[in-house]
């Protein structure tokens, strides 16, 4: 848990939307996840403990989402898109003047690390207001060797 700000930066350029979901509340997210799940299935990433890109695109949305959606103003919207060598993951809320804060000296046991989680399973990741939204963001690999290479 090294680092302790999630960074102010501009989205990076993607190649096009994969799937976008908005959201109203946390109990919204259950169908959310099944149906981005379905959707990188039918893409060619099924859930497969050999490669679990998926997973963790999966967990980082559920971690993004539900933080927008505890801490953010409704509506949430959620995008996926693909990237040159994985996805880019942009979850947005209208709450522009509250940024991301990964919890400080917080019992691991009571929450509050997702943040820190999505920045571990991700190669980049940031924050950026546009239009009145705040838009929280994480790029992840679509590979293990893509992966391996940024958590050594």
């Amino acid at each position: 848990m090294g680092r302790l700000a999630w960074p102010l930066r501009p989205l990076p350029d993607g190649r096009g939307e994969l799937w976008r979901r908005d959201l109203g509340d946390l109990a919204e997210l259950p169908a959310a996840r099944a149906g981005l799940r379905e959707h990188l299935s039918a893409i060619g990433f099924p859930r497969d403990p050999d490669d679990p890109a998926a997973d963790r695109m999966i967990l980082a949305f559920d971690e993004l989402a539900s933080n927008a959606l505890r801490h953010g103003v409704s509506p949430v919207v959620a995008t996926v898109v693909s990237g040159s060598g994985g996805w880019l993951l942009d979850v947005s809320d209208r709450d522009p003047d509250t940024m991301p804060a990964p919890a400080v000296g917080r019992d691991p046991a009571q929450g509050g690390l997702g943040l820190y989680l999505v920045a571990r399973l991700s190669v980049a990741h940031g924050w950026y207001v546009d239009d009145g939204c705040k838009h929280v963001w994480a790029c992840l690999p679509t590979a293990i060797e893509e992966y391996a290479a940024t958590s050594a």
